[in-house]
């Protein structure tokens, strides 16, 4: 075990690709554990840990994205969400919220949402008097929503790396979390709206607000699409993805008419990057889940746990106090990666519901995007807001006490994950 963490941390500290991180410790622990005969299963490995059939979603489900946010659809929801809550004080955060809801069932991606939604939202708000900062705080912690609330890469990836839980129950169990962090933001909103008098807007006529509605319509279908299928029974995971995908290509080029060949192009550039920056973790990360099997370190992970209580409550909030320091300094992915296979087993064998465990770990390596000095989303947002990161950092501290609220909820109430999920 001693040789691999030494590759392990040395790799880290001199800053390696995490994937190349993984796959060298694992080699090393292969090579400790069994010498030069370990090491053939190191390829079996990595491709077992990519040829699973659940991943062909991965690919599709980025498409769909990039497809949305190419042909435009941010505008239409942006400006049916902006007739929800054009008269209220506050109206252009609130509407960054919710958009980010609607756009989490589109997208499953925190980035992709800071992007999209940030681009048109971030400079209409300091148009119309909002702290730059704000608006950057707002956006970035509205947007990890996007991965808990399905469809979601990260909860695929989660069940390819732990096949013990279905992507039926992941998806079913991040609706509640993620509509608990929605009203969290939404509640924060009001509140700092209210004390800093942030403006409002006019009265959206109630015929503009229909007509708003209906051309937001045909794209706010494709959660439908992913979802209904998915839990109806009537497609698998695959199937609903490249549904999902064949839909955007029609709304965007024949409803909507601004998704040109050009687009789709570089929709497909983008997706073929990403999914094989995801398809490179998952390869090295079979190579060290499978050490992290044959040395036993997931059985002394729950000892150590042990230690320091036997209250399950408090061994769970130490374990996401532990994600969360991960989350400083990995980005989810790389993180999910690389602690899923040692805590999932432990958490498991301390009597822990995997389906709740492993709603917990998503939303907290989630909420990590907006921790500094990693926090991807909130380092996207302002550089988009033009600002300084530290700034937006202070500005997010109200909505990241939110998220932490939220934490203690779904840690003390477990059938906020898993009530759904049972009644599939």
């Amino acid at each position: 075990m001693t040789p691999a963490i030494i590759v392990f941390l040395l790799l880290l500290f001199i800053g390696a690709p995490v994937a190349v991180v993984m796959a060298m410790s694992g080699l090393a622990g292969g090579f400790a554990l069994g010498g030069e005969r370990m090491l053939g299963i190191i390829a079996d490995r990595m491709f077992s840990g990519v040829s699973g059939f659940l991943l062909i979603a991965v690919p599709y489900f980025i498409f769909t994205a990039e497809l949305m946010n190419q042909g435009g659809l941010t505008h239409k929801l942006i400006a049916f969400n902006n007739a929800l809550f054009g008269r209220v004080r506050g109206s252009l955060s609130h509407v960054n919220i919710s958009v980010s809801v609607f756009f989490a069932g589109l997208t499953g991606a925190a980035v992709t949402d800071t992007v999209a939604i940030g681009k048109i939202m971030i400079p209409e708000m300091k148009k119309q008097g909002y702290d730059a900062e704000y608006a950057a705080a707002v956006t970035a912690c509205s947007s990890i929503i996007g991965p808990i609330i399905p469809p979601s890469v990260v909860m695929v990836v989660y069940a390819t790396l732990l096949r013990d839980i279905s992507v039926i129950d992941l998806f079913a169990g991040g609706i509640i979390p993620g509509l608990l962090m929605a009203l969290a933001l939404l509640g924060v909103s009001f509140f700092l709206a209210w004390k800093r008098n942030y403006p409002k807007q006019a009265p959206t006529p109630f015929k503009a607000a229909i007509i708003a509605l209906l051309v937001a319509l045909p794209a706010m279908v494709v959660p439908l699409i992913i979802l209904g299928g998915i839990l109806s029974g009537l497609t698998t995971i695959t199937e609903a993805s490249g549904f999902a995908a064949v839909y955007a290509i029609l709304i965007g080029t024949v409803f909507y008419r601004n998704l040109t060949w050009r687009k789709i192009w570089d929709a497909l550039v983008t997706t073929v990057r990403f999914s094989g920056v995801v398809f490179f973790l998952l390869a090295t990360s079979a190579v060290l889940g499978w050490f992290v099997t044959r040395s036993g370190i997931a059985r002394d992970a729950a000892s150590m746990i042990t230690t320091f209580s036997d209250a399950a409550f408090v061994q769970l909030m130490l374990v996401c106090l532990l994600l969360l320091a991960i989350g400083t300094v990995m980005d989810v992915l790389p993180a999910l990666v690389v602690i899923a296979p040692v805590l999932v087993p432990a958490m498991i064998q301390l009597g822990f519901d995997p389906l709740h465990f492993a709603i917990m770990m998503i939303v907290v390596l989630n909420i990590s995007n907006v921790t500094p000095p990693v926090g991807m989303t909130l380092m996207t947002a302002a550089r988009i807001a033009e600002v300084p990161y530290e700034r937006a950092i202070v500005a997010s501290l109200p909505f990241y006490v939110s998220f932490l609220v939220v934490i203690v909820l779904l840690a003390a109430f477990p059938a906020l994950s898993t009530w759904i999920p049972s009644l599939l």
